[in-house]
């Protein structure tokens, strides 16, 4: 089949030629069009069920709110993992589906649940979905601030963040809103503008009113109604009853009752009427001062280079809408790391393709045949590019940081040296240039010697990726799309090899082959052929021996390098996570975080852009308590940061620097450090945003508290922990106003009565809408800002007894300071308190192996509490449980492939030896350089298995050829290494250059890639130098001179048998060492 396919292309020329110019045109079409992101989303199916709750305790929701929530939307078809959180203000159910599932009808039928469950909440509340985006959703932050040399803004700073807020609401948002790809726009910061009717508990009194009776008598003056039409003298008229108030003065003048005198009370006689701020429940800041910041999420599915493109265009049109005081600023663009993902890949792609183009140079020592193996790599890779569109895989780091062009021309380097070789000798055997009809033969009589071990060799290599398609969870999603597009690329580069090549071969190489080699083989073989006629005397037990104690060395050093999930992507930023008390108001830790934005810029020369959100967003993805918040530090490129010892501070010195300043200088914080896009990941996928989670789970909040506590303080003893920090841990103060059940009695109050004082006084309770064009203000009823915060003056508001009397509620309720939870996490129906732990250096598997030791050494939780660590240690025992099964089996697709070409199990194990040779190069090469064992590494084993066996199947489908043409084993063995030299150096140098890009870049994205690429290097070094000297000696030991041979010897010789084949020139020019 595959000699059939050789003559095929040989003879059929310009068919192939046809062919291979489509692939090249139609590559290129499909590389403009294929969409661009910096890793692949890893982020599973889900759904957040969001439910504003504004008036109970955490514990309260939890049990009235969330609990229901979980029971209701248990067992829906699909769902993987629930959990849930209950924070004053909100109940968050985060529901995570099984790969696979539609999205969409998950969204549906988690709709179709919640109406069933809002008739088992308290009344008021409703549920919603959160929008459709993942951890890689939020694609842009930007913010509305107003120029600081603006004449017509606002004069108080609480005005301008409610008219920036307007601006946001009702000229930005929409129109953002209507780009492409966009889910929704999350806001932050800012104030809503309401318009606040104030009246005070004694003028409430002295009406003979309560709050909430006010608030009623006001509400029915905010509305239009309509009456239909009427026929006028043939004419129809709209009827409307234009009463709704539309300016401060109308409410001022409503009447509330008359009190007996010739005037009506009207409500600017008991209360105030002004603009006023809502009670938030989150701000922003934009280095070092108050601002609206947008977030734009963009929908599932979609693309971010494209998305935030058709959003910047789109800012450009809503900046000539804007006022010429306010400017709308970009301050994160998620597409600036893509751009710079994707700019390191194609730089290591261009160094590799460059470095193997002169290493063919350096040694086929042919122009034309360099050239034509180097058009096999644009090919192989268009190839791959117009095969990934259909299967939906974007060009990202991992989908394209994989390609080594060196593997991509092994089966052509073996090919055009074979055929180089045969065109020398048959030159030199008929003594004149050659015809084209015999350089065609010979060529092809080239590539049928060689063509099943190419075929073979280049499908082993493709197929050991093909286990990493199983990989499923979070592993699957990275690694998938890379296996993909290399088993796309090698695909392409083997069909290109058994047709394009031979084809081109006999048009393109004009001359008559020769036998000349470069110098830097000349020296290779100067220093190669004593090393193997050593080794096949007396130092082949050393070298055997040598090898097997060197893999036993590496296994050794492999179990003690500890491991991790995958190198963590450099993004460029920080995201500094500051906890306060957890007392702190909202105000409080605002003001904090502005001194704190303000001290880094004038410290850290590193940071350009300083942004912050604190407490909750608009959209609850999310969400923090006030004593929190997340600064974004948008940070300047690496070469400009500051300098010790003459080079640049690394990423763990400048976090110290940072820690040491804030420590110093705006002391009262803590602070945990992670990255944009990590965080979202580790907050989607295990609901809290550092690399490490250690939970907690029992059913006892104080209990959990305390195991916790005392966790912490080991942890912090671990090397290896740079910070250690409670999520969203801690009690904070609560004012508590208890109803007094014998005064009520007594008066004939109702609790309904005083939870109507309560909600309406300090709450505030909506009564309407005033309607200013296009723009919709609240109409809120509640006491002025000095009474709502003076519990005392809140006592005094009046509350009706069922006899139709007034008394201040000071006589059937008091009121109480309490520390209550803040706030309650949820997994799988239990509770848990969770510890975040950001890592430095310390490899991932180690920290925790120690930190359970000694945890469960200090700690004896009761029954019914246990440990467990989540975040991305529960990923690498995943990936380690599903490796341990895809290695075995891309072993055994090895096996099966090698023994259906060689047909002999003693041979196919001889081939085997190479992976643990291959394996511990790349072992010593992660310790040398002091890299743990991770994902990336794993996938370089795993691809190393299968490039290490392509130098063994060439040297021994070789021996087999030479005896088969009467050789002797020992004569096999010394002259196939020496003619196969080349093309195994060549292999090796070219697929190790290859990768050599990849192993010492330092762009964006080059940590994920270097391990993969050590490995793949130390590899094939170790096993190309070790396979010419131990296969050899190996194949010495275990093949004999039978019968057959020895009889194939007599009757024809090597040229009797095959007219075109001749004794090779290299060998006549040593001894055999027999």
């Amino acid at each position: 089949m595959i000699n059939a396919l050789l003559r095929f292309a040989v003879h059929r020329r310009e068919l192939i030629f046809f062919a291979s110019a489509a692939i090249f045109g139609l590559g290129l079409w499909a590389a403009l069009r294929l969409p661009i992101d910096a890793v692949p989303d890893i982020t599973s199916p889900m759904v957040q069920v969001n439910t504003a709750v504004p008036s109970l305790a955490p514990e309260e929701i939890e049990k009235l709110v969330t609990f229901p929530l979980e029971v209701e939307l248990a067992g829906i078809p699909g769902l993987d993992v629930m959990r849930s959180l209950s924070k004053f203000g909100l109940s968050q159910v985060t529901l995570i589906f099984r790969d696979g599932t539609d999205i969409y009808r998950s969204r549906q039928l988690v709709s179709e649940r919640l109406l069933a469950a809002e008739a088992k909440l308290p009344r008021g509340l409703s549920p919603s979905l959160a929008p459709m985006a993942t951890g890689l959703g939020e694609i842009l932050y930007y913010s509305l601030e107003y120029r600081p040399d603006a004449e017509d803004k606002p004069p108080t700073e609480i005005l301008q963040l409610m008219e920036l807020r307007l601006l946001q609401e009702y000229s930005v948002k929409p129109l953002l809103r209507m780009v492409p790809g966009v889910a929704d726009i999350n806001t932050s910061g800012g104030y809503e503008k309401l318009i606040v009717v104030s009246p005070t508990a004694e003028s409430l009194f002295h009406a003979g009113l309560t709050a909430s009776e006010l608030g009623a008598l006001v509400g029915k003056n905010v509305q239009n109604a309509g009456g239909a039409v009427i026929d006028e003298m043939g004419q129809q008229l709209f009827v409307r009853s234009l009463g709704r108030v539309e300016s401060l003065e109308q409410i001022e003048q409503l009447p509330i009752k008359y009190a007996g005198g010739t005037q009506p009370l009207l409500v600017r006689n008991l209360a105030q009427v002004a603009v006023g701020p809502n009670i938030r429940t989150g701000a922003a800041t934009v280095n070092g001062k108050e601002a609206v910041v947008g977030t734009v999420l963009m929908l599932i599915g979609e693309n971010a280079r494209a998305v935030a493109s058709r959003v910047k265009e789109k800012m450009a049109e809503i900046r000539k809408r804007l006022p010429a005081s306010v400017e709308i600023r970009i301050l994160y663009d998620q597409s600036e790391l893509v751009s710079r993902t994707i700019q390191t890949v194609v730089k290591n792609l261009t160094e590799g393709a460059l470095l193997v183009v002169g290493v063919l140079f350096l040694l086929v020592g042919d122009v034309r045949a360099s050239l034509l193996v180097t058009s096999v790599i644009p090919l192989s890779f268009l190839f791959a590019l117009l095969s990934m569109g259909p299967l939906h895989i974007s060009a990202n780091l991992m989908s394209l940081g994989a390609i080594d062009f060196g593997l991509l021309v092994d089966g052509a380097v073996v090919l055009v040296d074979n055929a180089l070789r045969e065109l020398a000798q048959r030159r030199s055997r008929v003594g004149h240039p050659l015809s084209p009809s015999e350089r065609l033969s010979t060529i092809l009589f080239a590539a049928e010697q060689v063509g099943p071990s190419v075929f073979f060799g280049v499908l082993v290599i493709t197929v050991v990726y093909v286990p990493i398609l199983s990989l499923g969870g979070i592993e699957g999603k990275m690694f998938r799309p890379m296996a993909f597009s290399v088993i796309l690329a090698l695909s392409g580069s083997l069909l290109l090899a058994l047709t394009y090549v031979p084809a081109a071969a006999t048009v393109w190489i004009r001359g008559n082959g020769s036998d000349r080699e470069t110098w830097m083989v000349r020296i290779a073989r100067k220093a190669y052929l004593p090393l193997l006629r050593w080794t096949l005397g007396r130092g082949g037990i050393l070298v055997v021996g040598g090898s097997f104690a060197a893999f036993a060395f590496a296994l050794w050093t492999l179990r003690h390098m500890g491991a991790v999930f995958v190198p963590r992507l450099d993004e460029g930023a920080f995201t500094i996570e500051f906890y306060k008390a957890p007392s702190v108001s909202l105000e409080a830790s605002v003001a904090i975080e502005k001194a704190t934005e303000k001290m880094l810029l004038e410290r850290i020369p590193e940071a350009e852009v300083l942004f912050s959100r604190t407490g909750t967003s608009e959209i609850a993805t999310d969400p923090m308590p006030p004593n929190e918040n997340d600064l974004y530090m948008m940070l300047r490129p690496r070469s400009q940061w500051r300098r010790e010892n003459g080079r640049p501070i690394d990423r763990e010195r400048l976090i110290e620097i940072i820690s040491r300043e804030v420590e110093t200088r705006v002391p009262g914080q803590s602070m945990l450090f992670v990255q944009p896009i990590e965080m979202r990941f580790n907050d989607m996928l295990e609901g809290q945003r550092a690399e490490l989670a250690v939970k907690w789970f029992g059913p006892d909040y104080d209990i959990l508290e305390g195991l916790a506590s005392r966790t912490q303080e080991i942890l912090r003893t671990i090397p290896g922990a740079l910070e250690v920090e409670f999520q969203s841990a801690g009690r904070c103060p609560s004012l508590e106003f208890r109803p007094d059940r014998v005064a009520m009695e007594r008066y004939i109050v109702e609790s309904v009565e005083i939870n109507n004082a309560i909600a309406t006084g300090i709450g505030g309770e909506t009564v309407g809408t005033m309607i200013d064009g296009e723009r919709r203000y609240p109409l809120v009823i509640r006491l002025p800002e000095a009474e709502r915060s003076d519990p005392k003056k809140v006592l005094e508001l009046p509350v009706r007894s069922e006899n139709g009397g007034l008394l201040p509620l000071k006589e059937v309720a008091g009121y109480t300071i309490r520390n209550r939870v803040r706030m309650i996490h949820r997994g799988s129906g239990i509770r848990y308190q969770v510890l975040e732990v950001t890592l430095g250096s310390r490899d991932l598997e180690g920290f925790v192996r120690e930190a359970r030791t000694r945890i469960l050494r200090a700690l004896h939780p009761p029954p019914g509490y246990f440990l467990e660590f989540g975040g991305q240690y529960q990923n690498l025992v995943h990936a380690q449980a599903r490796l341990a099964v895809i290695i075995p089996a891309g072993l055994l697709l090895i096996f099966f492939l090698l023994y259906t070409a060689l047909g002999s199990l003693r041979q196919t194990l001889l081939v085997l030896l190479s992976v643990p040779v291959a394996a511990t190069g790349g072992i010593f090469s992660l310790r040398i350089l002091n890299l743990p064992f991770s994902l990336s590494a794993a996938v370089g084993f795993i691809a190393l298995s299968g490039i290490a066996t392509l130098a063994s199947l060439v040297l021994i489908s070789f021996f087999n050829q030479l005896r088969n043409d009467g050789k002797s084993v020992r004569e096999s063995v010394w002259e196939g290494c020496q003619i196969r030299l080349r093309p195994v150096l060549m292999t090796a140098a070219v697929a190790s250059l290859g990768f050599l890009p990849m192993a010492l870049a330092q762009g964006a994205g080059a940590e994920v890639q270097r391990p993969l690429a050590l490995v793949v290097i130390g590899g094939i070094l170790s096993s190309s130098l070790l396979s010419l000297l131990l296969l050899p000696a190996l194949y010495t030991w275990t093949e004999r001179d039978d019968a057959r041979h020895r009889s194939s010897m007599q009757p024809k010789s090597t040229a009797e048998q095959n007219p075109l084949a001749a004794e090779s020139p290299h060998a006549a020019a040593a001894d055999d060492p027999s």
